[in-house]
């Protein structure tokens, strides 16, 4: 989609610009445009595939009208994370124009937290009715009352079954409090061009082809001074043409890419490690080969880092590929449920349990502190591979700082689109969660009281959820051969509770994908449930699976 900014106002060094000047590359901070009038502009929409930046020319006081035209308009090369409609390409399909007004260009300021509109307040009220509904239900037994008797001709059930209920009340519990924390959550300030640390972006990448390029594209088209950025590419000993799209890239920005390589392949790990070794800048953001960020991701991922209690800044992560397929649909709205909701949450009390490798920050000081020991981290005696960002959130929490969510913060990231990705994905998930809860259980004493609090309750109900998950399961499949309608109350009571869990989605997101979000309770049920006890009995390897 092609995006029209026709209100911005334009003014440039109050000179008119003539013939010899049309084709020269008028830049505002990585941003370069040339000028183009109505009618080449809508060639180039009509040609296009990819987003373009438009801006409408206005009139600067200083020139005589005579020389003022509303037809002209600067057009960005389009590098949002794309590569549609570089300069050459533009020069060699446009006429010039006679002469040109004064221009200037403009920044977009970082998007503010929008006001909820009507909709918004619609959903909030129904996530509360949804709510109430529950609590009435669960409190007053009759939400759970078929299970009550199918299970009173089995005596022993009920040890099953009371345990189940108590830890059913607890999850009620802690999404009250999750829900209040959400709708109090608000995004950190950004930074600002004026007073934006030093940062260093990190680009780890193995056998990505042209998708590195993207990334490293977005990155270099992100608000940010020139002057205060650095960015690292490391290939990763790739078999690809990774090394050549890097190459290409850094030939593009020569003035703030550094090309890395590695002639065999060591791991992500080492790739990150390479970069932070040689970072210099005061924050250190690191983005996955296969994402593209937001122009004002770098600004909003350094605001939250004012505050030095802060160690390392999560980011808001959506699908890159959401219309390729049902899984990568229904991932999105995992991905936005996940990371706007528990992330937000989680946020409230400073301890994000996982900041993601598609797009995390860290400050580098604290970096430093950890480094050799997230280098030589093992587990049963064995060298820990993946999982490399959800260690190195422990380790700061180990510190003592804060981890926190910046929703302002946007990566889309590719996702898996077939069963056979998504399945190696969570399997290499949870074998990284089941050895980072263990090491989290020693660090969790360290936070404040009120984290401390929280974060007990959020990991105790949450953690009981596969023994009490598997074994109800258990019970439910025995139950169902005594009153098949077991199975059909459950499945029933599973699809109520999702479509609850959808008006959060929807809060954030008016989009008809919410049904996706739905359609994946059932599915991760039927054919993702076998994953965890699979990772646990298999929590040594060390296989990325990817690789």
């Amino acid at each position: 989609m092609t995006r029209i900014k026709q209100d911005t106002v334009c003014s440039f060094d109050n000179k008119t610009l003539s013939d010899e000047d049309i084709f020269r590359d008028y830049q505002y901070g990585k941003d370069k445009y040339v000028v183009v009038t109505n009618e080449d502009l809508e060639k180039i929409k009509k040609e296009s595939t990819e987003a373009i930046d438009v801006v409408k020319m206005a009139q600067d006081p200083q020139i005589p009208p005579t020389y003022y035209s509303d037809s002209h308009y600067l057009v960005s090369d389009g590098k949002i994370g794309v590569e549609a409609f570089a300069l050459n390409n533009i020069r060699e399909n446009i006429s010039p124009s006679k002469v040109v007004p004064a221009l200037a260009f403009v920044k977009e300021s970082p998007a503010a937290e929008p006001d909820l509109d009507i909709a918004g307040w619609i959903f909030k009220v129904l996530i509360i009715i949804g709510l109430a509904l529950v609590v009435y239900s669960t409190f007053t037994g009759r939400l759970f009352q078929p299970i009550f008797h199918a299970a009173k001709s089995a005596h022993w059930s009920k040890l099953v079954v009371r345990p189940s209920l108590w830890w059913g009340m607890m999850g009620i519990t802690l999404l009250i409090f999750r829900t209040i924390a959400w709708f109090r959550y608000r995004p950190f300030p950004s930074a600002g061009m004026a007073d934006a640390p030093s940062l260093t972006v990190i680009i780890p990448a193995y056998n990505e082809g042209p998708m590195v390029k993207k990334s490293i594209d977005s990155v270099a088209a992100a608000f940010y001074p020139n002057d205060r950025l650095e960015i690292f590419v490391v290939d990763d000993g790739s078999k690809d043409d990774t090394w050549f799209h890097i190459q290409a890239a850094a030939q593009n920005y020569p003035d703030i890419v550094t090309p890395l390589k590695f002639p065999v392949n060591r791991g992500k790990r080492a790739a990150l490690e390479a970069g932070f070794r040689k970072a210099r800048g005061e924050i250190v953001v690191t983005i996955d080969s296969d994402s593209v960020i937001g122009r004002d991701t770098l600004l909003a991922m350094v605001g939250p880092f004012r505050d030095p209690k802060v160690g390392a800044v999560a980011g808001k992560v959506i699908a890159y590929n959401r219309n390729k397929g049902i899984i990568p649909r229904m991932l999105h709205v995992r991905y936005v449920l996940s990371f706007d909701f528990l992330r937000a949450v989680q946020s409230s009390y400073g301890t994000v349990y996982c900041c993601p490798g598609a797009l995390a920050g860290y400050r580098r000081s604290v970096v430093c502190e950890v480094l050799d020991q997230w280098m030589g981290q093992t587990f049963l005696g064995r060298q820990c591979t993946y999982g490399e960002d959800r260690a190195l959130t422990n380790y700061i929490l180990d510190r003592g700082y804060n981890t926190v969510y910046q929703r302002s913060a946007v990566v889309r990231t590719v996702v898996p689109w077939t069963y056979r990705k998504l399945y190696k994905m969570y399997l290499r998930w949870d074998r990284s969660y089941v050895r980072e809860e263990i090491r989290l259980t020693r660090i969790i004493w360290k936070r404040p009281p009120y984290a401390l609090a929280i974060a007990l309750l959020d990991k105790f109900v949450t953690n009981l959820r596969y023994p009490v998950g598997y074994v109800s399961l258990g019970l439910l499949v025995i139950l169902s051969f005594r009153d098949p309608m077991t199975i059909i109350r459950f499945l029933f009571a599973m699809g109520m509770m999702s479509f609850l869990n959808m008006f959060y989605y929807l809060l954030r997101e008016k989009s008809w994908d919410f049904l996706y979000g739905i359609f994946y309770a059932y599915f991760s049920f039927f054919t993702l449930l076998w994953i965890f006890p699979y990772a646990v009995l298999t929590v040594r390897s060390r296989s990325w699976m990817t690789r």
